[in-house]
């Protein structure tokens, strides 16, 4: 088959059949349609608030600001240097708390 510069190459039989959604994205669309995401998203911010999490990381990205330079900082570099700490950092207690409710939601919803 040759390729066109003017048009996309004709789709193979195969790719014409609709892909079925994965258990995972089945998940996150009845989450997002029930607004049980945006709650959840909610509670983390305010279990991290409480437990401290938000200010390690704002320490962590004004360290690292001050160490490279305020101005040799871009949001790409914070991001890729925080986020391992961030993540890793998560208590424990938040991480359960949360699959909790994600398990009581998916209870509800028999999926």
């Amino acid at each position: 088959m040759r390729a066109s510069i003017n048009r996309p190459p004709t789709p193979d039989v195969d790719d014409d059949r609709e892909q079925q959604p994965t258990l995972q994205e089945i998940i996150n669309i009845k989450l997002i349609e029930s607004g049980e995401k945006e709650r959840l998203k909610e509670l983390l911010r305010e279990r991290l608030i409480e437990c401290g999490w938000r200010d390690e990381m704002k320490a962590l990205c004004r360290a690292f600001a001050k160490k490279k330079g305020r101005d040799n900082v871009t949001v790409d570099d914070l991001v890729q240097v925080i986020t391992p700490k961030g993540r890793a950092s998560v208590p424990d207690s938040v991480k359960a708390e949360l699959l909790q409710r994600i398990r009581s939601f998916l209870a509800s919803t028999a999926l």
